[in-house]
């Protein structure tokens, strides 16, 4: 049965999701983008029209999305209430906080896919690695994987190339996946993975480990502007930039915000690390668990929560590995001095 204390975090968390992302400024948004589609002669321009009606459906999923958690941390409250005057069961009350608690979280987790190729589809490839058969049936077994996740997620899988191993599996596969935040989602997969298992392959059954790779990029559209900075042709590589430096957040962190600037910015993780903060659009910060813990405070969750404002300053940039540390009692002690 759920404490009085969990019932309170769950409410407490949808309170800041909904300051962190603003629905009372995204309705009146909506509205205005709602009146720009009843224009007369919108739809002469099919293109723009498309880009229009695509920033009304992203705002009404916003709204929707908050509405959802809104209703189940509501109707949670109220069975607990109901639990008291013995109207419902336990059973009741821990399936509405386990429904609630698992849609809070994936609405956290879609507010954190705030890059701008995040939103897009994506392109998915996958390659055996070192170990034959075995690692051939170790990358099929991630592509059945991959799709399932696809089709559980409501999106559209297209194969656009695949290569079937010598006696079972595959030796590589290109799929697209297509649907609202499949990069974002997906991004995270990019890298080697290992399977470690007693190899039906091998007649000795031994146990043997398989690599498969995985690379997973944007399906990037006209909405992201970008140009040709410099071509290899001996290599047959090219490298993109954003088509103005201003459209890049890390461009504008370096001409415009030295170190020791400071920033009042809200909080958009917490792990063990430390919590990560948003100073800029696209640009998150670390600050460390020491500037937040002392000795009433054992973990970051305990004194901080996602969508917190909180005044920091800037320490230092790698902007080679795109890390920033960020420091709270720096401020604290510039205010003593």
């Amino acid at each position: 049965m759920i404490t009085a204390e969990q019932l309170k975090e769950a409410k407490d968390r949808v309170e800041a999701l909904n300051r962190y992302l603003d629905i009372d400024a995204k309705k009146i948004q909506l509205e205005e983008e709602q009146l720009r589609t009843q224009a007369p002669g919108f739809w002469d321009d099919a293109k723009k029209a498309e880009e229009q009606m695509k920033k009304v459906k992203s705002l009404e999923k916003w709204i929707e999305g908050y509405k959802e958690v809104k209703t189940l941390v509501d109707e949670l409250e109220l069975a607990f209430d109901f639990y008291k005057e013995e109207m419902v069961t336990e059973q009741e009350v821990d399936e509405a906080y386990a429904k609630t608690i698992e849609t809070v979280e994936a609405l956290e987790l879609k507010n954190m896919l705030r890059q701008e190729e995040d939103p897009m589809s994506c392109v998915l490839k996958i390659n055996s690695g070192a170990g034959g058969t075995e690692s051939q049936d170790w990358a099929s077994m991630l592509m059945r994987m991959y799709m399932r996740y696809a089709e559980a997620q409501g999106y559209k899988v297209t194969i656009s190339n695949l290569q079937d191993g010598d006696e079972a599996g595959i030796k590589t596969v290109t799929m697209e996946v297509e649907g609202d935040y499949a990069y974002g989602y997906l991004k995270s997969e990019n890298g080697v993975h290992r399977l470690v298992r007693v190899s039906p392959y091998n007649a000795q059954g031994k146990r043997m480990t398989s690599f498969a790779s995985v690379f997973v990029t944007p399906l990037v559209d006209d909405t992201i502007e970008v140009y040709v900075k410099d071509i290899d042709t001996e290599n047959h590589k090219v490298s993109l930039g954003y088509k103005k430096a201003e459209d890049n957040p890390w461009e504008q962190l370096k001409n415009n915000y030295p170190i020791g600037s400071t920033f009042h910015a809200p909080v958009v993780s917490l792990t063990k690390f430390g919590a990560f903060v948003r100073i800029l659009p696209g640009v998150d910060g670390l600050v460390h668990i020491s500037e937040i813990s002392n000795d009433r405070v054992e973990k970051v969750s305990d004194a901080l929560k996602v969508g917190d404002m909180v005044d920091v300053k800037l320490l230092d940039v790698d902007f080679d590995k795109k890390r920033i540390s960020l420091s709270m009692k720096a401020l604290l002690n510039d205010d003593a001095e």
